[in-house]
Formats: C-alpha cells, structure tokens, sequence
C-alpha cells in the first residue's frame, strides 16, 4: 500500500489545478485503453498539440513575455515535463519574483523533479506574497509530508482548513497522511470531502479511486 499513497503524495504535490488547468492529455490510447478512442478525443488531443507547438514557437520568438512562458511552464506540467517547465517558469520567475502562480508552479515543478527544499522555498515565497493562501499552503504540506516532515505538515495543513474550510487539497492530503499511517476509515473520510467539494478534478478522481481501494480493507 505504500507505493500507493506516495503516489497520491506526488499528485497533490503536482497538481496546479487551483492555477492553471488544461484537461489531461496523458491518458493512454489505441490498444492500452479499455475502450475506443472516439473522434472527438482524437481531435482534443491533436488540438493540444497544436496549441502546444504553437506557444513554443511564440515564446521561442519572444522569451520576454510572462505571460506566454507560464502558459507554456503550465502545459509542461501538464504533460509531465517538469524539467522544461522548470526552465520556462524559472525565466518567468526572474522577470516577475513576486507572482504568486508562477511562485506556485515553479515550486510544482521542482517537486516534481525531486528538488524538495527547492520547490518549499519557493511555495514559502508565495506565502510571504499571499500570507495564509490555501493553494500554496497545501502545496507546501504536501512537499514537506513528502519529505518525511509529518508534524509541520499537519500543522499547516489544520491551519488551513481553520482558514478555509472548503481547501480541498487540504482534505486530500490529510487523506494521504490517515492512510499512509493506517487509519483507513478517516483516510476515506477526508476523500470524500475531496469528491463533494470538487468533483471532477483530478484530485477527486484519484481521491474515489483511493476510497475504492481502502474500503476493501475497512469492510
């Protein structure tokens, strides 16, 4: 179970749904799926190509632009290319030190890559930017749970749900933390607050799965 709940670490850590949020483009196709893939997905997915392609050649002919460079840093995260987003993100960031989404994004990214005390220095930005901010304060939990830091990351995250009692995040980590320790039925709990608070993200989708699997164990 183990492997389970440190990948579900991962997603909350990763997830910039809150920020920025292009549809998945990574589910699998052709034989790997359970069901045909219908035309229109073929032509979603073409289509985020195309818009992919199409902002790095904008961005490769003027770098300059903020806007463009998180656009691009944030559909490299959606496709999990978290190094590329780390390189387009981090010129944005020297442009504009003190922008809380790309402060949040940036620290994603570096998360994603294994660089913990990078990406928490970063999300601790954000918060010098916009003190008590849920998404970068379940970020920062995440990262630090992640990390091996249990106590401060269940501080921070009862601090938040003091703050912002519908922090969805807050509730999906916590319920990463229940499970990975055991405790199954709040684990459960915590995830489906998850699914009634946001239902179709992608959190709540992992979270249903995770219900699914733990409720084998609690019956």
């Amino acid at each position: 179970m183990k492997h389970v709940f440190a990948s579900l670490i991962t997603l909350c850590t990763v997830a910039t749904v809150a920020l920025a949020a292009p549809a998945d483009p990574r589910k699998p196709v052709g034989p790997l799926t359970a069901t045909p893939v219908t035309r229109a997905e073929l032509q979603a997915m073409a289509a985020q190509v195309d818009s992919l392609t199409e902002l790095e050649k904008t961005v490769a002919k003027d770098s300059t632009n903020v806007a463009n460079l998180y656009r691009l840093g944030v559909m490299y995260l959606d496709r999990d290319r978290p190094a590329d987003a780390i390189t387009v993100l981090g010129k944005a960031y020297r442009k504009r030190p003190k922008d809380l989404k790309l402060l949040v994004n940036l620290g994603a990214a570096q998360d994603a890559q294994g660089h913990g005390e990078l990406a928490q220095g970063l999300y601790r930005e954000a918060l010098e930017v916009a003190p008590g901010d849920s998404v970068a304060s379940c970020r920062l939990a995440s990262s630090l749970y992640s990390g091996g830091k249990h106590a401060e990351a269940m501080d921070i995250l009862r601090g938040v749900l003091q703050r912002t009692p519908g922090s969805y995040c807050a509730y999906f980590t916590l319920g990463v933390a229940f499970a990975d320790a055991g405790i199954y039925r709040d684990a459960i709990r915590m995830w489906q607050k998850v699914v009634e608070l946001a239902p179709g993200s992608p959190e709540a989708l992992s979270a249903q799965e995770s219900i699914t699997v733990l409720q084998k164990f609690v019956q």
